[in-house]
């Protein structure tokens, strides 16, 4: 089987250890599955607000030199809103979409209660979009980490797929490109484990009939409990590059070699 898989940057900060780390998994997991293989470049700038040019421009600079080479034209998600309202659209035709008024702040311990669900708002500027999501109990093998079960609408409730800013979210977009694209090999961090029974669940519902595998390895962690973030700019790239690193202390650092 040919295997398509995806590296997909958010150009909100610049390239640091642990997106090193997660290119080096996703080369490394495409290569090993056999001589027919595709890495993506995906570039996710669906936030509006925070993503800017400057670091898309960084971003791929970095790879370049670490020596990341992807197959086929990058894409931007900022380029596909067409194909996100459609599909939303397919949503709303049998009535699985509604209008939200909500704030994050809203939330039940990070779960959205449906309270807009049965409100009948219009859809306008300003209000999120969501998705219903029925009960259902959703059952994976993650490749590294084995059996899984979730249950979406218990984790997060109803799905946004357009916040109130008018930004297309990363749940939502990322389940439409990986289909669009025809992904079916994940491989991400291990923070993103519980996102993945909605992805599932939403491709379905969106017509996907086979879902991608899913691969989701360690992080680089800052300490104990808390993972690399942008912010950390000890272990940025390009400030190691400045410092004199060379790509292979760079792959080193990242803790796994191709």
């Amino acid at each position: 089987m040919s295997v398509v898989t995806r590296f997909a940057p958010a150009p909100t900060g610049f390239l640091h250890l642990g997106h090193v780390l997660n290119a080096l998994e996703v080369w490394n997991a495409a290569r090993e599955s056999g001589p027919d293989w595709r890495v993506l470049l995906r570039i996710e700038d669906h936030d509006r607000q925070r993503s800017r040019r400057e670091f898309e421009d960084a971003i791929l600079e970095d790879l370049a030199w670490l020596g990341f080479t992807a197959d086929g034209p990058l894409v931007r998600q900022s380029e596909r809103s067409a194909i996100y309202e459609a599909a939303l659209d397919s949503l709303r035709q049998r009535g699985l979409v509604y209008a939200c008024a909500c704030s994050r702040a809203d939330l039940d311990g990070g779960r959205y209660p449906g309270t807009c669900a049965d409100t009948h708002l219009a859809e306008a500027p300003g209000l999120g979009v969501r998705i219903r999501l029925e009960p259902s109990i959703e059952r994976f093998d993650d490749l590294r980490l084995g059996a899984q079960t979730q249950q979406p609408t218990a984790q997060c409730g109803d799905l946004l797929a357009r916040d109130r800013e008018g930004n297309w979210t990363y749940q939502f977009a990322a389940v439409v490109d990986d289909w669009q694209q025809g992904v079916n090999l994940v491989v991400r961090g291990e923070d993103l484990l519980d996102s993945t029974g909605r992805q599932i669940q939403l491709a379905r519902m969106l017509g996907r009939s086979e879902p991608p595998r899913f691969l989701h390895h360690r992080l680089v962690m800052k300490s104990a409990t808390q993972k690399l973030s942008k912010s950390d700019g000890d272990t940025g790239v390009r400030d190691l590059r400045a410092k004199g690193w060379t790509r292979e202390q760079v792959l080193d650092a990242a803790g796994v070699r191709p």
